[in-house]
């Protein structure tokens, strides 16, 4: 496969982060979509975005440098309102007894069309960069939105995914709420942990993989 670039988008690229995953999610699930209804789903991704202050959001780029891949993990703090909470009324505070455990959204997954093996690959780095986030503290839980085709990956790749509800339509796929325990993403990690550059800790610059199985 092309060489893959990967690196920590900053703030100020926020508006590409939503255009790029709004208009996958609809590139994939939707037959039909509207100029009007990708403005207003990519403005409202972009200002949900901008609330969070305590987020990373990690990318892969192609040789023309146009965004082909990206995540976001972020820590809750406790008065954030998360998609899961926005889109399903579950307050994340409720799934734990532990009033110490740590409690992590990932989100704004999306990768673009190409080949299977290409696709895999940049699959399994963005989620190697977001779970080694969470993983980094043994007492915490992972929350996620993600329709029934990633799901079914997430759990072939043994990551435990427990659905929280019922699914619901949103950004052109059916949705459903997860919940990622420490173990079964600790486990990934320890499998995929040679995906992480050693200066991943100062992600800013990018980093070129090759080969990427």
């Amino acid at each position: 496969m092309e060489n893959s670039n990967f690196s920590q988008l900053g703030i100020n690229n926020l508006h590409d982060l939503a255009k790029f995953v709004v208009l996958e999610n609809f590139i994939h699930h939707s037959q039909y979509f509207s100029p009007q209804q990708l403005k207003e789903e990519v403005d409202s991704v972009y200002k949900e975005e901008l609330k969070f202050n305590n987020s990373k959001i990690f990318i892969s780029r192609d040789s023309k440098n146009n965004i082909n891949g990206s995540i976001r993990v972020l820590k809750w703090n406790s008065k954030d309102v998360l998609p899961i909470e926005k889109l399903f009324e579950i307050r994340p505070s409720l799934l734990t007894n532990n009033v110490d455990t740590e409690i992590w959204h990932i989100g704004r997954f999306a990768i673009k069309q190409f080949s299977d093996k290409a696709g895999f690959g940049v699959f399994k780095t963005l989620m190697t960069f977001a779970i080694n986030e969470v993983c980094k503290n043994e007492n915490s839980i992972a929350l996620a939105e993600c329709d029934v085709k990633l799901l079914r990956i997430l759990r072939l790749l043994g990551i435990e995914a427990k659905a929280l509800a019922d699914p619901i339509y949103y950004l052109g796929s059916e949705t459903i709420p997860v919940l990622l325990s420490y173990k079964g993403l600790k486990s990934f990690l320890d499998k995929n942990y040679y995906l992480l550059p050693q200066n991943f800790m100062s992600l800013h610059h990018s980093v070129v993989f090759k080969e990427i199985a």
